[in-house]
């Protein structure tokens, strides 16, 4: 039989030791730690992490909202497993906050408690956020892309006129997102081909998408109004420079108003363009290469999001009903 000395057993308990007094240690340390301080190593580690600078100003906005139920003085040792369903009904309290909303805040409260239990600056407790209802993507009708699609007299109208009708053309022709869109360079265009270069993505993975004829055609026409070298930004302001997505969003809501839409979003662009190309008979794969989706599940999500709302508007088409039928007298039987 083996005999273990006893150094063994002593270095054994004593390494047990030392990590329990690091662990107390640093919950210690999270008695003195805030909010506010322990959010701030997260947005450093995102950066380390190299996350996308949109993620990260994502989170910062966020907290904002968190801090009003939270306050960033807040010590992190006094969160616990009532931090959230609190949090939750705060939220529901509020009556600017839609269930997306609501979702979106409690999903990064919980990342944000996540990383605090990863620091161990929190002992280890189960955090869950109710389910929500998901909200139907609101696209645009046929009426509206009418009055969005005319296209203006570029011999009287302004640039930034003509501009954003270019622009909603080109939303609707590629389903791109308007982060995007604001990055997209004249030499990125590839008329030989009928394909643009998306190098800015939200998963950071570069798009490669096919141009219809029509949508050629008034980006070739664009250009000669548009002039510019091929490493200028292709939708850009009176001066030459970058659209912004606060500038692009404000641009296409003066557009749309002008226009007698009242409901308008970048994004809007995109969810019509997707509705559109299933209600056409377009490839489900092929959407998901054009939208730019890591993989085909998140795709179909959409596409049942979509399909909800397709389905309501089969109950305002129905055809049946909106027939008179007149009854058939039947002859008694014999």
């Amino acid at each position: 039989m083996m005999c273990i000395p006893d150094s063994c057993f002593f270095r054994v308990e004593n390494g047990v030791n030392q990590a329990m007094r690091k662990k107390k240690m640093r919950l210690c340390a999270s008695v003195e730690k805030t909010f506010e301080e322990g959010f701030q190593e997260y947005i450093l580690d995102c950066k380390a992490r190299n996350l996308r600078q949109g993620t990260i100003i994502h989170y910062e906005v966020s907290i904002k909202r968190i801090y009003k139920r939270t306050p960033a003085d807040t010590p992190i040792s006094s969160l616990s497993e009532k931090t959230m369903p609190e949090f939750i009904i705060s939220l529901r309290d509020d009556p600017n906050i839609n269930e997306v909303s609501m979702g979106t805040y409690a999903r990064d409260l919980k990342t944000i408690l996540r990383f605090f239990m990863k620091c161990e600056y929190l002992p280890y407790f189960e955090i869950s956020i109710p389910k929500t209802d998901k909200q139907p993507i609101e696209t645009y009708t046929d009426a509206e892309l009418k009055k969005l699609l005319k296209k203006p007299d570029v011999r009287t109208c302004n640039f930034a006129t003509y501009r954003s009708w270019v622009i909603v053309n080109f939303l609707l022709s590629t389903g791109i997102r308007q982060n995007s869109m604001v990055n997209i360079k004249i030499k990125d265009l590839d008329f030989d081909n009928n394909i643009v270069y998306v190098t800015v993505t939200k998963n950071r993975k570069p798009l490669i998408i096919p141009l219809n004829q029509d949508i050629v055609k008034i980006l070739q026409e664009f250009l000669k109004y548009r002039k510019g070298n091929p490493d200028d930004w292709l939708f850009c302001s009176t001066y030459g420079e970058q659209l912004t997505r606060s500038s692009s969003y404000h641009a296409l809501w003066d557009y749309s108003h002008y226009r007698g839409i009242d409901k308008t979003g970048v994004h809007r662009f995109r969810h019509t363009f997707a509705k559109k190309w299933v209600t056409m008979g377009g490839s489900v794969v092929t959407l998901q290469k054009i939208l730019g989706h890591s993989s085909l599940d998140i795709t179909e999500n959409y596409l049942n999001i979509l399909t909800t709302d397709l389905k309501k508007d089969m109950d305002e088409i129905n055809i049946i009903r909106s027939l008179k039928q007149d009854h058939i007298k039947m002859r008694k039987a014999v």
